[in-house]
């Protein structure tokens, strides 16, 4: 039988509508679930056992009244630790940030306690999210439950690492470059980047979004009936839109489905992964999708210009801080980060500018296609105390080129499993859809569950 613990968030919803199980007996579930992995994995910050026994008691109320307030009432879940919440400190992932109260919950925190949710803690996250590792100055490294001397990707690191172990069925990552599927994909998990603007953020940045972490499409797409709702602190935000958050699965065949193996920089994709992609790829096209390469579209000169503005960027931030709180950022962020300050205003601004020609590239190259196949990562997790892939701040983003393309275009991406490599590392599948068709991408996922051999079991 499946633990409780285990259970996915459309299940506990239907148990708790029964009376089958309550809210009560599902947080003490997860709660020693969190007690057994937590001195391993190290995904938490902010966890307060008794805050959680007091909202799930509450939520108990609620269904024997009749009255739940929404979706996901009764529901242990997470929030990444840069998504505020009144009273908690928001440190970034970095010892530099200056520990004060957050004033208010920020949009997706707001959304879900609205909604009933059963808040357990924050997930970790690397010094300001600039990492595909769980490394922190502040939070101690977080580790990969389907191998712990690996890292679980980042910067939603914690998250994944909640998610993949059973931390309950929901949590909530943020994503500027793949920091939502690559842990995703790394983790086994279905991690979706909704379109840019399809939840409201605080504060807002280009590029930047949150969204769903969980093990289940049908659990994103319950997640994101939620935090798509609309809050005006985000004045980047989509307008609000009824949209048909159902997690049914779409039909497959007629569709054009593009499949992109080479992004035309970065690392060279792993012939385990190449392999299980094409294999995704295959098993459409026998569900009768149409299915054509894409060319690769991404080049140096992108890659290299958007590195240049973020580490200007971070360089601006951390140079203005005092000196004793610049020392505790971690030393390989620092280290990127001072390349940012040899770049002129001219050099800025053309790294800034490659944002729109990345953005104008995807779009070209994926307009042919109803949604585009690729793999999340061109490798699998790294060892837990590398920062990346490369482990080079003079390299650092040479394993995203797969996923940074659709936050810059603001096109909806999400990972999927679609098998594991010879090690037994998950490997992420990408799909990705034309812009603001968030719930056509989660239904194309839907169909892949039922379409893919069945996963292993979660570790």
């Amino acid at each position: 039988m499946t633990e409780i613990a285990d259970l996915t968030a459309v299940e506990l919803a239907a148990a708790y509508r029964a009376g089958t199980l309550s809210p009560v007996e599902v947080t003490e579930a997860v709660l020693t679930r969190i007690e057994a992995r937590e001195p391993e994995l190290r995904a938490l910050y902010a966890f307060d056992a008794d805050r959680a026994r007091g909202a799930a008691k509450e939520s108990e109320a609620r269904f024997g009244a009749g009255e739940p307030l929404g979706p996901v009432d009764g529901i242990p879940l997470t929030l990444k630790e840069n998504i505020a919440t009144k009273g908690t400190p928001v440190p970034l992932g970095t010892a530099a940030t200056e520990l004060v109260p957050a004033p208010e919950d920020a949009p997706a925190a707001a959304r879900v306690r609205e909604s009933g949710g059963v808040l357990l803690a924050k997930t970790t996250m690397p010094d300001y999210g600039m990492l595909t590792s769980g490394l922190s100055s502040f939070h101690t490294a977080s580790r990969n439950p389907w191998d712990t001397t690996r890292t679980p990707g980042g910067s939603s690191a914690g998250a994944a690492a909640a998610a993949a172990a059973g931390y309950g069925p929901l949590h909530v990552g943020t994503d500027i470059g793949g920091s939502i599927r690559l842990p995703s994909g790394w983790c086994g998990l279905v991690g979706l980047k909704p379109s840019f603007g399809r939840v409201p953020v605080d504060p807002p940045f280009l590029g930047r979004v949150a969204g769903p972490m969980t093990r289940t499409v049908a659990d994103a797409t319950l997640l994101m009936s939620v935090l798509s709702r609309a809050d005006a602190r985000d004045h980047l935000c989509l307008p609000p839109a009824d949209l048909a958050w159902d997690s049914s699965a779409a039909r497959v065949s007629g569709l054009r489905v593009g499949l992109h193996l080479d992004p035309g920089v970065g690392l060279p994709v792993d012939p385990d992964i190449r392999v299980a992609v094409t294999a995704a790829a295959r098993l459409f096209e026998a569900a009768g999708a149409i299915v054509e390469p894409v060319e690769p579209f991404l080049t140096r000169d992108m890659l290299t210009g958007l590195d240049r503005f973020w580490r200007v960027r971070a360089h601006a931030d951390i140079s203005a801080l005092p000196g004793e709180r610049q020392e505790r950022v971690l030393p390989y962020i620092a280290d990127w980060a001072r390349g940012g300050a040899e770049l002129s205003g001219v050099d800025t601004y053309r790294g800034f500018a490659q944002i729109d020609v990345i953005s104008r590239a995807a779009l070209a190259a994926t307009e042919p296609f109803d949604f585009v196949l690729s793999p999340v990562c061109p490798v699998s997790a790294p060892p837990a105390d590398w920062a990346s892939p490369t482990n080079d701040p003079a390299r650092p983003f040479e394993h995203i080129a797969f996923t940074v393309p659709y936050n810059m275009s603001g096109q909806p991406a999400l990972s999927i499993n679609c098998g594991y490599t010879a090690e037994g590392q998950p490997i992420g599948l990408q799909i990705t859809g034309r812009r603001f068709d968030d719930p056509g991408v989660l239904r194309l996922a839907a169909a892949f569950e039922t379409l893919r051999p069945q996963p292993r079991p979660w570790p």
